[in-house]
């Protein structure tokens, strides 16, 4: 039967490349922490951002789409749904705002855990949300010929609200020796949920919510600002391969927890790097407009998309980054690359 225990397994993870991530964290919080205290009024656009990409992302992981159009409408809640994919969207918005207000009072419990996915699933016409699962679930791939196997066979549905109950417990006495950087049993935390896969239906998308839950709570805020699941949702392949890699021989308590919480640490690594990226640029004072495009794409290596360029200005509209790209083209000071939605630009640097 399997185990959780955190206050030994972790420290077999202190391998010279998770030390680094953690030192890079640890350093860039600090960063952020500073520039929220002096900045806050400029990062606000930058959350409303984060907040659509982080539902479209999540969503588009498991195959659940709207227009951009409705996307938007949605996230800022001035529509209702109009088909069941836009339910499951609503909901998540709905999910990731209480996560974004209120993380302090939300502990991770087994209690919190079901209103969450209640939550989820409060736009459906059916009573699916809040419950676990009722019958045993399979996770299974399917190869380029579209024969299927089963990946891996999660916890039977019967001893599922046992081990929630084990599985948070186990967190909680982890946290509470102060031991243990909270980095690292967040990932254990997330892995061992997923390998439980405790509802029917919502398992990657709680696992997602639950990550910047308890990222929040312990003061790595990162995921506000810049979107954690959209970086996911752009390595789905190596996600779903480092949740392979660990979830081997899980059941027998012998699974290496390395590979994911390693993906995991590079993800939010990724988010802080982005995060400053985008508020030097954000912070940016006595530069107009156009001259920010034009840094924007002298400082970036290879090439960016327009679409890049609004994501990382979000106060500058479409109108002025066009007109700017296209002064900058006709000067010779960039290189346009294509055509149509596939354009790309680069700093000519002859």
């Amino acid at each position: 039967m399997r185990q959780f225990d955190y206050r030994e397994k972790w420290k077999k993870l202190l391998t010279p490349e998770i030390v680094s991530y953690l030192t890079q964290i640890h350093e860039f919080r600090g960063e952020q922490t500073l520039f929220i205290e002096a900045k806050a009024d400029t990062l606000t656009q930058l959350v409303e951002i984060a907040k659509i990409q982080s539902t479209e992302a999540s969503n588009k992981i498991e195959g659940i789409y709207t227009s951009d159009e409705r996307l938007k409408a949605l996230v800022k809640d001035t529509t209702r749904p109009k088909s069941r994919n836009e339910q499951e969207i609503a909901g998540y918005r709905d999910v990731l705002n209480t996560i974004h207000d209120n993380h302090d009072y939300i502990p991770p419990k087994p209690s919190i855990i079901l209103q969450l996915h209640r939550d989820l699933y409060k736009f459906e016409g059916f009573d699916i949300g809040g419950k676990y699962k009722t019958a045993d679930n399979i996770i299974e791939e399917e190869d380029m010929a579209g024969n299927k196997s089963v990946r891996f066979q999660p916890m039977p549905a019967w001893a599922t609200p046992e081990a929630i109950e084990e599985l948070c417990k186990a967190l909680d006495e982890a946290l509470a020796t102060e031991q243990i950087d909270p980095l690292i049993l967040i990932p254990m935390f997330i892995l061992d949920f997923l390998c439980i896969h405790p509802f029917n239906d919502g398992n990657g998308r709680m696992s997602r919510l639950l990550t910047l839950l308890l990222l929040y709570r312990a003061g790595y805020i990162v995921g506000k600002y810049i979107s954690i699941e959209k970086l996911i949702e752009n390595t789905k392949e190596l996600y779903y391969d480092c949740l392979q890699q660990s979830s081997v021989n899980w059941h027998e308590n012998k699974n290496d927890y390395e590979p994911f919480v390693k993906y995991m640490l590079g993800i939010v690594t990724a988010a802080y790097r982005e995060f400053s990226s985008r508020v030097s640029l954000l912070a940016t004072s006595g530069m107009s407009k156009p001259d920010r495009v034009r840094e924007i794409i002298k400082t970036t290596l290879g090439t960016i998309t327009k679409a890049e360029i609004l994501e990382k200005c979000p106060d500058i509209s479409q109108v002025t980054v066009q007109r700017a790209l296209a002064e900058l083209v006709e000067s010779g000071a960039i290189l346009k690359i294509g055509g149509g939605r596939y354009t790309k630009y680069t700093w000519n640097n002859e």
